[in-house]
């Protein structure tokens, strides 16, 4: 049911396009699954392990049980709901997911790895052809060797009662399983992962041969349904405020919005005073400019900076503390544009507040019990205050980031702009550790904008997917002018990433480094250090806090 008890909204995508369910697990690797069955055209919805199937409002075509880091025997262990078994859809277990789909069958079929199996294995396929052919259809076209990415200690003891054997490994007798009966599939191995040769091809099969799920998820069908569906959510005389950034999420949906409901849009930019440098000027010409879209700048730096004096060292009530000022700028402005336009706060109020939520943000603000733990609350997932006055609308909220440029890309918006690295809703905030001060902010967007400008002219910033120098709250000492110093430590950071939920670290060269490293302690007062920081994600997020 739609928002106030509409049904006459158009549906949500899991209620369009065929959709496979992923119940994930835990394991780091769940959201890969989702990102495989996306770049396939097949739309695909995450949701924890300990969903209720009664809860759902939509049925699924096929559902994926994911890896995770426990072991089903174990008391506390997650297991998925039974119901799942009784959607008569196809399932397919990984790695986990198939001990749960063992284990449910006969607790006595898993059981502690006597050798663990991390890394690149050695898979061999065992076809059945005949009467039995149906079982095939998983490695359907993948030869009978496979090198595939496995990541597991606990295996399985026997063959559950009514499967059969479709895969094997040295150490694992039943790396693959296959039901005689039932369209239920089960490996050991990770083909969502590109360790995995042939793993995309193995997904398809499942998504496509076995669930019959059509590749019509694409940017042009999602833009048409999606401009349907806000018309109709905010109806023929509803208003919507915007939280614009400058961001490619927040120009995309500005500009998706805009489409929809024109200048019934209201776009509004926040100056929250840990901005990069210039950045409020710069946002303003380019969305007013470049997009045309009518933009206003508030600058509230100052209630921001006084709101954050004090908070050292946790970063979570940064971002509440940030997240909760956003919303109530954001409804004091909604009633002043109400009242410009009706001459009354009251009359025509604004009821709706725009929002550049990706699907990232959603699944790493998802807290529940068992597998899975918030890494961090996104200011536009789970920092809002409670008993908010507009109510949210999050047109990408069911998208990844390159969705979102493919989709900006639809929406004819320039290149700069739809490729311009991220910027966190929280700002610097969350890029300087420690206590956050007018100098501190300073300090930060002067390293950052030449740690930027040097990447440019690099001709990098296409190749880096998100870069950023971040004050540590450290200071060392140095030796500038022939005087002995006690200056502050910069550290930058820059990552490779397709899906912003795992990322490698960009090797630059050190000539490189030497060059950023030598204008930023020349050129920014307060600096004597500069490090690379070098961490993966995970373990490590891609922001400091």
């Amino acid at each position: 049911m739609a928002p106030n008890g509409d049904s006459t909204l158009p549906p949500e995508p899991h209620k369009i396009f065929d959709t496979i369910l992923v119940l994930d697990f835990g394991s780091q690797y769940t959201h890969l699954i989702t990102r495989r069955l996306r770049e396939l055209n097949i739309y695909s919805e995450m949701l924890p392990c300990t969903q209720k199937i009664a809860d759902l409002d939509w049925k699924p075509v096929g559902v994926i049980l994911s890896g995770g880091p426990y072991s089903v025997y174990e008391q506390g262990a997650p297991h998925v709901d039974p119901a799942v078994f009784d959607l008569d859809v196809p399932v397919l277990g990984i790695c986990y997911g198939l001990q749960e789909l063992a284990w449910r069958i006969a607790d006595t079929n898993v059981a502690a790895g006597t050798k663990r199996e991390y890394g690149h294995a050695q898979v061999k396929v065992t076809k059945h052809g005949g009467e039995q052919a149906k079982v095939d259809r998983l490695f359907e076209g993948l030869e009978e060797d496979m090198v595939v990415w496995m990541s597991h200690g606990d295996k399985l003891s026997g063959l559950p009662k009514g499967f059969v054997t479709i895969a094997e490994t040295g150490n694992s007798p039943f790396a693959g399983i296959a039901s005689v009966e039932k369209p239920w599939f089960g490996i050991q191995f990770h083909p969502e992962v590109t360790h995995t040769k042939k793993g995309t091809q193995l997904i398809k099969n499942f998504a496509k041969n076995i669930c019959k799920a059509k590749d019509d998820w694409t940017m042009a069908a999602f833009v048409d349904k999606e401009i349907a569906r806000i018309r109709a959510l905010v109806g023929e005389k509803g208003q919507v405020i915007g939280a614009v950034s400058g961001g490619v999420d927040s120009t995309v949906a500005a500009k998706l919005m805009h489409e929809a409901i024109g200048d019934r849009f209201h776009a509004v930019l926040v100056d929250n005073g840990v901005m990069r440098l210039n950045e409020a000027k710069i946002v303003h010409e380019t969305l007013t400019k470049g997009l045309g879209v009518n933009l206003t700048v508030v600058d509230a730096s100052e209630r921001f900076l006084n709101k954050l004096k004090g908070i050292k060292d946790d970063p979570e009530r940064k971002r509440k503390v940030i997240g909760n000022t956003f919303i109530e700028v954001f409804q004091e402005k909604a009633k002043e544009i109400a009242a410009a336009a009706h001459g009354s706060p009251k009359e025509g109020e604004i009821e709706w507040l725009l929002q550049g939520t990706l699907y990232p943000d959603v699944i790493e603000s998802i807290s529940f019990k068992g597998p899975s733990a918030t890494i961090k609350t996104h200011h536009n997932v789970g920092g809002l205050l409670e008993g908010m006055h507009l109510k949210l609308i999050e047109p990408l909220r069911e998208l990844f980031k390159d969705e979102v440029r493919e989709l900006g890309t639809k929406l004819g918006i320039p290149e700069d702009l739809v490729w311009r690295h991220p910027f966190p809703g929280p700002g610097l905030a969350i890029r300087i550790i420690g206590e956050v001060t007018p100098e501190q902010v300073r300090i930060a967007q002067e390293a950052d904008h030449i740690f930027i400008e040097e990447i440019r002219k690099a001709g990098l910033y296409r190749d880096i997917s998100q870069a950023y120098a971040a004050l540590l709250p450290v200071k060392a000492v140095g030796v500038m002018g022939d005087k002995r110093v006690h200056a502050q430590v910069i550290a930058l950071r820059a990552v490779q990433t397709t899906d912003f939920m795992t990322a490698d670290v960009y090797p630059f060269e050190m000539k490189f480094l030497s060059n950023v490293s030598t204008r930023i302690v020349n050129e920014v007062d307060g600096v004597c250090r500069v490090v690379y920081e070098i961490t993966s994600k995970p373990p490590g997020t891609i922001e400091m806090e």
